[in-house]
């Protein structure tokens, strides 16, 4: 008989809001409870806790893991370096034909899996956007970038206890206050402004192991960052890239093992896929859409560009007046660059559903091409995502809970169907007011 995990109630909370200094100063009602503890490892982890989180769960043993292993392309689950990972495939319910979205980016991404909802109603189209507020680019990192609420929070509305184990610093921020329970990523590595897949799993066993979340959405950053610094990748031989795919799979293997040997198996639904997949390039593959714009004296000090690696975000500052002439004019320079795939204009492609916070003009490179802007030095990493060769990726569902289907499904997966399908599973409908633009995979 499966047994029943309720949350530890013998130690205060150890899941942390950022800083102790600000929770000092916030009133007594809104401030998340912290505490450091010790992980498997001997290290630090520091998580926290939203407020009435204590008050009684929901009387459900139902439980869905959702593990974003960050980056992965699906082939390489089965190149011989994952074989826990694709043990796990096989067995459950594997969608061999999903893609990612627009853009094909991190934290759009994981926006759309936890809302089921695309960017133009989101507001999150993409990592990177030109703020034309501050007149400057910047990361969507902040909790007010995003416009509509997770299945985190309508999970903790009715009683579940939800939790967010996101190795990314900017996933840790966009999805603030969401969750009941979260993980300040820690160590962050220089540079690549993630922790290590060690650690985060780490995070997710104490948390489980405290709180038994019924859902917990768990980020693993180590083989997107891999891939973006190996300078092998162009090469084909993808040397640093290849020792993350062994480490995420030992990772992945550990919360298995600890969900079965725990009891929590039975009950379990565990969602596996990629938020994008990854492209390389050589050094000479780069686009740079500044220089050849601002060769147009009509576009000079009239436009802004945000860079995604794959992809360009293009933005019209210049006279509102001027926009139409000016954005076909950026079209007609950008369709002619070489390594440019496709420039569209956004407002007249609603089958992007980037929304305004994308741009003017989207545009997007070949296979094996880059990005680079303002100046062609700016983006000098091999590996890159954004464009539409990124899109395939590994999705699949496993886990021991009798909705678990087995076996290849021909229907076409999107990360915007998580929310749908885990939600289901866990009685948690979508907000009446904001309907899903994903569906619920479980029958599929």
């Amino acid at each position: 008989m499966h047994e029943c995990h309720q949350p530890r109630t013998d130690r205060p909370s150890p899941f942390l809001d950022g800083d102790p200094e600000r929770e000092r100063h916030r009133p007594a009602a809104e401030r998340r409870t912290f505490l450091k503890v010790a992980g498997a490892a001997g290290a630090g982890l520091l998580l926290s806790a939203a407020p009435g989180a204590e008050r009684a769960a929901a009387a459900t043993t139902k439980r869905a893991y959702v593990v974003v292993i960050d980056g992965c392309r699906p082939d390489e689950i089965d190149s011989g370096l994952m074989p826990n990972v694709k043990a796990l495939r096989d067995s459950g319910r594997n969608f061999a034909r999903a893609r990612s979205l627009p853009i094909t980016e991190t934290i759009p991404n994981h926006v759309m899996m936890m809302t089921g909802l695309r960017p133009d109603r989101t507001g999150v189209p993409a990592n990177a956007v030109w703020d034309r507020t501050l007149g400057a680019e910047r990361t969507l990192e902040l909790p007010t970038d995003l416009k509509r609420e997770t299945l985190l929070a309508r999970g903790a509305r009715q009683r579940l206890r939800t939790a967010s184990v996101l190795s990314k610093d900017y996933l840790y921020g966009i999805f603030g206050r969401q969750a009941t329970y979260r993980w300040e990523p820690s160590p962050i590595l220089p540079v690549t402004g993630h922790a290590p897949d060690g650690f985060t799993m780490d995070a997710t066993i104490e948390m489980i192991d405290q709180y038994d979340p019924h859902l917990t959405f768990v980020n693993l950053g180590d083989i997107d960052r891999a891939g973006h610094s190996d300078v092998t990748g162009g090469l084909g031989l993808q040397l640093a890239r290849r020792l993350a795919l062994l480490s995420t799979d030992r990772q992945v293997q550990r919360l298995v093992s600890h969900l079965q040997e725990t009891r929590r198996w039975s009950t379990s639904l565990v969602l596996v896929l990629a938020d994008h997949s990854m492209d390389w390039s050589l050094p000479h593959r780069v686009i740079s859409l500044q220089p050849a714009l601002n060769a147009d004296p009509t576009l000079v000090g009239n436009f802004a560009i945000s860079q995604n690696g794959g992809a360009d975000l293009v933005y019209w500052i210049g006279s509102p007046a001027r926009r139409a002439a000016g954005v076909r004019r950026i079209l007609e320079i950008v369709r002619t660059q070489r390594g440019v795939l496709a420039a569209h204009d956004r407002a007249a492609t609603p089958s992007l559903r980037l929304g305004p916070e994308a741009g003017d003009v989207v545009a997007y490179c070949q296979a094996g091409w880059r990005f680079s802007d303002p100046f062609v030095v700016n983006n000098p990493i091999p590996g890159n995502h954004g464009h539409p060769t990124t899109e395939p990726i590994p999705f699949f569902i496993a886990g021991g809970h009798p909705s678990v289907r087995r076996g290849t499904s021909s229907v076409l997966a999107h990360t915007v169907d998580v929310a749908p399908t885990v939600g289901e599973m866990l009685g948690v409908p979508a907000d009446p007011n904001h309907p899903y633009d994903g569906r619920s995979l479980l029958r599929a």
